[in-house]
């Protein structure tokens, strides 16, 4: 039985409306096994679906989506960014890591991935150039190129903690901007308009 895509959907817009920004409220069951749902997209995150992608490849291994991440920061008072990150582990490492440490384990587990995750995102926007492009053709294509920026900045700034994070713990992980999700914020960046919207 397949899953319908606005199942997804909901499933997503769900997800995203239980994050928050900066700090993301503990949930012991992030990491727990996913549910065995059909992979209706096998695909990186940068696909132009409107679907986050269930299942990803990293190097032999499958990787799971567990977790959607909603993030964002200011670099000055008036240029930011918001949008959803992506958290895929490995199943199989999962179970091995409950059998042998444990489920709490996964508590800790999240905290780390996000504090390295807000650190990245921090440096992508530190990184990319958001002010307006006088040359742009229009607004989608402004927002194609600095999605792209911002989400090869983020890849670049995270692959050294995820690698550090996997030596440590043993469990395959990746973490993915949802470039979909993506709002650019040019004229006024604060606080409150990097909350998640409900």
């Amino acid at each position: 039985m397949k899953a319908s895509p606005h199942i997804i959907i909901s499933i997503a817009f769900i997800a995203l409306t239980a994050c928050s920004t900066q700090t993301i409220r503990p949930d012991t069951n992030s990491l727990s096994t996913p549910a065995k749902l059909p992979a209706l997209i096998e695909d990186t995150a940068q696909n132009s679906g409107q679907n986050p992608p269930l299942t990803i490849s990293k190097g032999n291994k499958t990787l799971n989506l567990v977790r959607i991440m909603d993030g964002g920061a200011c670099k000055n008072d008036f240029q930011g960014a918001k949008g959803a990150f992506l958290i895929y582990a490995d199943s199989t490492d999962i179970d091995r890591i409950k059998r042998e440490q444990g489920a709490k384990v996964f508590s800790d587990f999240e905290k780390r991935i996000q504090a390295f995750s807000i650190a990245a995102l921090q440096e992508a926007i530190d990184a990319t150039n958001l002010a307006e492009n006088p040359f742009a053709l229009g607004v989608d294509e402004t927002q194609e190129k600095l999605t792209k920026q911002l989400s090869n900045n983020f890849r670049n700034n995270v692959v050294n903690a995820v690698t550090l994070f996997e030596k440590a713990t043993g469990l395959t992980i990746d973490v993915i901007p949802f470039a979909q999700s993506f709002i650019f914020y040019q004229q006024g960046c604060a606080a409150t308009q990097l909350e998640p919207e409900i």
